[in-house]
């Protein structure tokens, strides 16, 4: 073992989950913002933002307290999901994160929490570019290690530069903070025995819509559960990237990753994480998905049934945590047209209405056209009459197992009610995964028979303790369910853009690149 009593240690983050046909750009603001995420924070204020909140810095701080770093936190900075970052934000924040590290040194160890799959303006491989140059800045002989979300696009490059990796287990992602941790414990073996370990990387055949890739549910539930059975028997770290469908680049994909104090070890979990999920193709078939009339019809079936517990629908391709814009109205409208009773739906991103509401007041009854969004074909703005029944200024504390204590700032915020349906209506993007973000604007969802979520799977770590039932519906919205009606002109040949088919290749390639108004008609329907 190496004598590091203290070692010094640079701590920087930077996250983004690129979909790259979504209509709105991650901008300097956006990571500013963080929309969801801690907002940009640097230095020292570090330690007090990431105290009680679910990410992967706050693991890797509390491992540098135990162990007795000479922690030096630099930059950390997240993004709500959207369109590509722009060129300008890409440079500012990566040249911030080296200039800082390199500043701090000289070092015993690199610790960086990211995501992923992060696609700037001019790189496909936002967190390979990164680390390409902060090796070139530091050297080859200071180890880095990272913590990941499971949707990472993982490229070969990045594997080849880093020392360690550990990825997300479980989606809804309740261990984010769990994950920075694991890899942070891996850079303090690595810094304190002075060994790398070997490295392992497979690279897996079809892509799985973002509902059905859920830990919670077969066959996710069992492909993780499989990772730590790989390091009982002699990996280090084991991790299964199922990969973010909506990048169009060569390295989307599903991925395994495997580190070990030997080649033969790391091979061996590599190979049997890929084996297992090549053999799980048909088991992601079983799942279904339902059009946004369907899905109310169903619902309100299953809530008139004997029982206890609210019906959840999920907004899926509407989902802000896959680059949708958490505005669309196909399911408000199918809860209205279908009069739809002690129901609520949310969150519906309307500055406007949302400062109407404030003008008017508790009680007023108002005219709005709600929502609605011009990149998405088959969505428009909702005209109707609401009245307002509560109004805040958009502070929520969210304390379910997702945001993990996180303080979301949704801007002027209101509840408004058409017939028998509660809209939430912010002026600020985040995923609705917590209930609080509801219950902040007079809406107990416990109570509520039914409720519409714009959301795809994080939503289930604080809403399945109180659903009856969970379905999944497909309205017009920024990212479709099946990656196969995605216009994709750049994977890897061969990939399959489902676990049954069909291929990518030239001539899928060339079908995608005429002008096509964006999504294809079945994503739109």
């Amino acid at each position: 073992m190496q004598d590091l009593p203290r070692p010094k240690v640079a701590l920087a983050g930077f996250l983004h989950e690129t979909n790259t046909f979504a209509p709105q750009p991650a901008d300097m603001e956006a990571f500013r913002v963080g929309g969801g995420y801690v907002p940009m924070v640097r230095g020292a204020a570090m330690w007090e933002a990431f105290t009680q909140v679910n990410l992967g810095m706050a693991g890797a701080m509390k491992v540098a307290r135990a162990c007795d770093w000479d922690a030096v936190p630099v930059l950390w900075a997240g993004a709500i999901p959207s369109a590509h970052v722009t060129r300008a934000a890409y440079e500012q924040i990566t040249e911030e994160i080296i200039a800082g590290i390199t500043a701090a040194g000289p070092l015993d160890g690199i610790f960086l929490d990211l995501h992923g799959a992060m696609v700037a303006e001019h790189i496909d491989d936002g967190e390979g570019e990164l680390l390409r140059r902060l090796r070139a800045a530091v050297g080859p002989d200071v180890p880095i290690t990272a913590a990941l979300d499971l949707h990472g696009n993982i490229s070969p490059d990045f594997v080849a530069d880093i020392d360690g990796l550990v990825g997300f287990r479980t989606y809804p992602h309740v261990d984010m903070a769990d994950t920075g941790a694991a890899a942070a414990r891996m850079l303090d073996q690595i810094m304190r025995s002075g060994a790398r370990p070997a490295k392992a990387v497979r690279r897996m055949s079809y892509l799985v819509p973002i509902p059905f890739q859920s830990t919670e549910m077969e066959p996710g539930r069992g492909l993780y559960a499989q990772l730590a059975a790989c390091e009982a028997e002699g990996a280090q770290s084991a991790s299964l990237f199922m990969g973010f469908p909506a990048a169009d680049i060569p390295d989307c994909g599903p991925v395994a990753v495997a580190f070990a104090a030997t080649e033969a070890a790391a091979n061996a979990a590599a190979d049997k994480i890929a084996g297992a999920y090549e053999a799980a193709a048909p088991d992601f078939l079983t799942h279904r998905a339902y059009s946004a009339a369907e899905a109310v019809a169903e619902a309100q079936k299953r809530a008139a049934a004997p029982g206890t517990g609210s019906v959840v629908i999920a907004d899926t391709q509407d989902n802000p945590g896959a680059g949708g814009v958490s505005a669309t109205t196909g399911l408000l409208r199918a809860l209205v047209a279908a009069g739809a009773k002690d129901a609520a739906i949310g969150l519906i991103v309307d500055p406007a209405s949302a400062a109407a509401a404030h003008a008017a007041g508790v009680g007023a009854q108002i005219s709005v056209a709600l929502g609605g969004h011009a990149s998405v074909p088959g969505d428009a703005p909702f005209e109707t009459s609401a009245q307002v029944m509560h109004l805040t200024e958009g502070r929520v504390h969210a304390t379910g197992p997702y945001y993990g204590g996180t303080m979301l700032d949704l801007g002027p915020s209101a509840c408004l009610r058409i017939g028998g349906v509660d809209v939430a209506v912010t002026s600020g993007i985040a995923q609705m995964a917590d209930r609080e973000m509801f219950r902040s604007l007079g809406i107990v969802p416990e109570e509520k028979a039914l409720l519409v979520v714009k959301s795809s799977t994080h939503f289930r770590a604080d809403f399945a303790p109180i659903a009856r039932d969970i379905l999944v519906a497909c309205a017009p919205g920024p990212m479709p369910l099946h990656p196969a009606d995605l216009p994709f002109t750049r994977l890897r040949a061969g990939l399959r853009l489902s676990p049954d088919g069909p291929r990518f290749g030239a001539d899928r390639a060339a079908e995608a690149r005429p002008d096509r108004g964006g999504l294809t008609a079945a994503a739109q329907q």
